[in-house]
Formats: structure tokens, sequence, C-alpha cells
């Protein structure tokens, strides 16, 4: 990841005021107010050039991240959302900076958690502008309930690129829930809207967590990163899954943390038919960039043991 360009922030132009307030008893015969209820607090004005009302409230419950949502995570209505400008970019997705903010002359609600986020906005392109080489080995295994688009994604046609845009942001948003869930180190899945997938953005400041492949520690300082890189798999594999594509590259190191990015193809290793190999090739990307940096490890021994998670 690479920090996103200063010339790319957007100042907001106009101070939003404070919405009015009301109140309303609910009546004898009326339903309980469900807990995750958020009251509208929309300012008058109205958002500028590359910012947005927070897409937070009109997310479904099963587009949102995992309860408990965390301290810091922004959900009032009233937020707005600027676009601070790219953090990466790839062949698939683009990787944006956005700040979530609440205006400071709105009040905060019991239930609108913080006043200011940076998130990720990963975008998976559409059919005009991507350039989808993930490979089918990832997909085995899984299933599309609709037969027409899962016949315009074997031909490719734009139709189906479009329809895989959008399942690979699914799988990516799940699968974070799910490496969240078993306590792994991912950045949490705020929402998912269409091929955006908002995230927990890692680094300080607006400037990015570098990848591993970025450290300069070498030798015996590069244990404390092995073994937590070695959890991970082992982790993984317990459940029964592999990451799939694991490297240096998309691995990042946040104060001595390694953060696992870039989990879409994330693979169940028992349905799909490439899985061990995949979990093999895991372990050999990871193995043999640590030999070359002099601690070195086997790759065959992270195996046997992810083997044995696996199928223990």
């Amino acid at each position: 990841m690479s920090s996103h360009p200063d010339d790319s922030v957007v100042t907001p132009s106009t101070t939003l005021p404070a919405p009015p307030t009301a109140s309303a008893s609910p009546t004898p015969h009326s339903s309980p107010i469900p807990d995750d209820f958020v009251v509208p607090a929309f300012s008058t004005a109205e958002p500028v050039d590359g910012q947005r009302w927070s897409t937070w409230p009109a997310a479904t419950p099963t587009e949102r991240g995992p309860r408990p949502w965390p301290s810091w995570l922004v959900t009032s209505a009233a937020a707005v959302d600027t676009e601070l400008g790219v953090v990466k970019s790839g062949k698939e997705a683009d990787l944006f900076l956005i700040d979530r903010t609440v205006p400071d002359d709105v009040e905060l609600g019991p239930l609108d958690g913080g006043r200011r986020v940076l998130l990720a906005a990963k975008r998976y392109r559409g059919p005009e502008q991507s350039d989808f080489h993930r490979s089918s080995q990832y997909r085995e295994g899984r299933r599309t309930r609709n037969t027409r688009d899962g016949r315009a994604m074997a031909r490719g046609s734009t139709h189906g690129r479009r329809v895989q845009a959008g399942l690979w942001a699914a799988a990516e948003f799940d699968a974070l829930g799910r490496m969240h869930a078993l306590g792994l180190p991912v950045p949490y899945p705020v929402q998912i809207s269409g091929t955006e997938v908002l995230m927990e953005f890692i680094g300080d400041g607006t400037a990015a967590a570098p990848r591993l492949a970025q450290t300069r520690a070498d030798g015996a300082d590069l244990r404390p990163l092995f073994e937590q890189v070695a959890e991970i798999v082992l982790v993984l594999a317990r459940a029964g899954f592999a990451h799939g594509d694991l490297s240096a590259y998309n691995l990042l190191v946040h104060e001595g943390r390694v953060v696992v990015i870039d989990v879409p193809q994330l693979v169940d290793v028992a349905s799909n038919p490439r899985g061990a190999e995949l979990l093999e090739r895991d372990c050999r990307n990871v193995c043999d960039w640590f030999a070359r940096r002099g601690f070195d490890r086997s790759h065959d021994h992270l195996f046997a043991e992810a083997l044995g998670e696996v199928f223990g």
C-alpha cells in the first residue's frame, strides 16, 4: 500500500448545522424500538464535490460488520464521507481513503458511535475498467445461485464481469467477517455496498501501514513476525481455510503486529479440489520470503502442521 497524494484532500466548504431535535413517546400498542435503531439527524447543507452522506444508515444488517461494533465506528446518519484520495491501485480494485465525520455542531446520540474515523474503501471495478485475472481455481467449490449469472461469468460477458465484481466484493466482506470472528488480525469489515467494501484503515494518521515486504528487519529479528504469520496460517487451517494468495505483499506490519489483507479468494481446503495445493503454496511463499531475509524455516514443516489442523 502507498500513501495517498496530498493534493487529493477535499476540504468541506460548508458548515453543517445541527438538525432540529424531536421526540416521541411510543403508544401502548407500538412495537419496541430495536437496539440498532439510528435516529435520523440530517443537516440542511448538502455534501460538496468529493463528499457524500454516510452510506451506513442505508445498509441492511447483513451489509454491516459483525457485532459488537467497535467504539470508533461512526454510525450517525448526520455523518459525511469525504474522499481523500487513492491509497493503492490494483488490476481488479482500487483502495481509497475515506474520512467519515459527524459535524461538530451535530449532537451525537447514544447509538451514534464515534465522531470521526478514517476508513479504507476497496472498490472493485466495473466491466468497463476491470482486468480480472482471478483464477477460477479459487471459485472451485463455490456456487452462484443464479444459473444465468454463472453462464455469463463463464463466457466473460459484460454482465458476467459485473456479476463477478460484485461476487468478489461480497467474498471479501464475508472472508473479513469470518477471520475477524476467529480473532485473526484483519481490518474490521465496516460495511458493503455493491462493489465497495468499507473497512478499518490500518495506518498512522493518513499514512497506510507498510507491507511485510517493506520491512527492514532481517535474520533473527524476523522471528516475532514469522511466528505471527505462522499463527495466522494455522488458525485459518484449524477453521478449514487457506488464504489462497498469501505473501509478504498482502501482509501489513503495524506497530509490530502483522495484519492480513486482500482476502476475497479465501479457500475452503476440503471443498476446493486444489485446496491443499493452495495451502501448501501459502506456506511456501511466506517461508521462502523469510528465508531470503535470513530467517530460514521449512515450509514443509509449516504445511504439515497446517494440514494436521485442517484434517486433524
